[in-house]
């Protein structure tokens, strides 16, 4: 039987990629995010299957106006959505403008709306993956304390999940192509230079991300909870 599946962030890159194989797998998939003209494209190269929703997932209201557009029943929620705040300067009100932006980015979008569906999710069988980042481990200032905040409380929904038969686990990849988050500083240099860090001599793909966030939505990882699973081929080892 097909899954409802939401994904947000999910007109381009890893969250793009996500959306791609749950269809492909014959579910019924949302695209949440800001971008109407980039979610439709998606919805149109990725097929039937495929429904694009336009929502602000920082803004409160934003979010509760389109809880009437998403599924009654949500078999997998997927938190792909954010991205990095690109305020520079220096002083207080620059600092503020960064870390606020980082949080409401990379925090807000991916907590408010799981805690407003949470009463949604499938009980038994339901899945949530969040999208954290390595830069949650290494450090990387604002937006490494934002997504390392995830992983905290990832913690905390797991517990609360679990007596539910949910899940909830963290997808921590490293340096991947076919995104937009890096823009033109992902120059032929500065891939060599990341690659280099890493086991496999290589940077990754977003299609591999999304190999792992598959997996921990499928039925076979029903027993994993509460973990952070880190795809960044050896550039940094988990703990």
């Amino acid at each position: 039987m097909a899954r409802n599946v939401v994904v947000t962030g999910g007109g381009t890159g890893i969250g793009y990629e996500v959306a791609r194989r749950f269809a492909q797998a014959g579910e019924r998939v949302v695209i949440v995010g800001r971008r109407r003209a980039v979610l439709e494209q998606a919805a149109a190269d990725l097929g039937p299957n495929v429904t694009p929703l336009v929502c602000d997932l920082a803004d409160p209201d934003a979010v509760e106006a389109t809880l009437g557009d998403l599924p009654a029943q949500i078999d997998v929620l997927v938190n792909n959505a954010g991205s990095r705040e690109t305020v520079i300067g220096a002083g207080p009100h620059a600092v503020l403008a960064r870390w606020r932006g980082d949080f409401e980015r990379n925090v807000l979008t991916v907590v408010l709306l799981t805690e407003s569906i949470r009463d949604r999710l499938t009980q038994g069988t339901g899945r949530v993956v969040t999208v954290s980042s390595i830069a949650a481990l290494r450090g990387a200032g604002s937006y490494g304390a934002a997504k390392a905040s995830l992983h905290a409380w990832n913690h905390f929904l797991a517990a609360q999940l679990g007596a539910s038969g949910i899940t909830a686990n963290i997808v921590a990849p490293g340096t991947v192509s076919g995104t937009e988050f890096f823009g033109p500083r992902l120059d032929e240099a500065e891939v060599s230079r990341r690659a280099a860090r890493t086991l496999l001599g290589r940077i990754g793909e977003s299609g591999e991300v999304a190999a792992a966030v598959h997996f921990l939505a499928s039925a076979e990882a029903g027993f994993i909870t509460g973990e952070i699973l880190h795809c960044n081929g050896g550039e940094l080892l988990g703990r």
